[in-house]
């Protein structure tokens, strides 16, 4: 057991160390705001921004879209371009405007199943059963990393603490193996 453990450290110390993040907040209340020039909390995306860079990755982009399939879609390719990693908070409920879950599985060609998995298991330690209405997901696109995840700092701080900054790197070093 300690040698597959071992064997597991050094071929993450192989993992890619400088990434580049996009940061897209999926929220129709907070775009209209801004589109009026109001202010805009976006504690989730401050959060986000604050823990890419605390992991030392670099944040290229953060934008705030509406709760749109065509504009996440765009936001998303858009991405794939610049950086390395798309990160999408919101949209990921059952609601009838939460379109991100599906928008991303269309377009993903290696879902890491995992991701949604764990994220809900330790969401529903903390939460209980309304863990079940994320769909948070993850995949590959390309040999970068998209993933959406739901749009409360808990999710937020759970997403990215826990999951996708420990193992963005030596995802992408699987991902973008011949």
């Amino acid at each position: 057991m300690g040698g597959n453990r071992l064997l597991s450290k050094e071929h993450k110390a192989r993992a890619i160390r400088h990434l580049k993040f996009k940061v897209v907040v999926v929220s129709s209340s907070r775009y209209h705001k801004l589109s009026k020039g109001e202010q805009v909390q976006d504690e989730s995306g401050k959060l986000a921004k604050e823990l890419i860079k605390k992991y030392g990755y670099e944040l290229t982009e953060k934008v705030i879209i509406p709760d749109d399939p065509k504009l996440i879609e765009e936001a998303i390719r858009s991405g794939l371009d610049k950086v390395d990693v798309v990160i999408l908070i919101g949209g990921t409920g059952v609601g009838l405007k939460d379109y991100t879950y599906e928008v991303v599985k269309k377009l993903v060609e290696k879902e890491l199943v995992g991701f949604g998995e764990i994220f809900r298991f330790l969401s529903y330690r903390e939460i209980g059963s309304a863990a079940i209405i994320s769909r948070a997901c993850a995949g590959i696109i390309n040999g970068k990393i998209v993933a959406c995840i739901p749009g409360s700092k808990a999710a937020v701080k759970l997403a990215l603490e826990k999951l996708l900054l420990p193992e963005a790197g030596h995802i992408l070093l699987h991902a973008r193996k011949g």
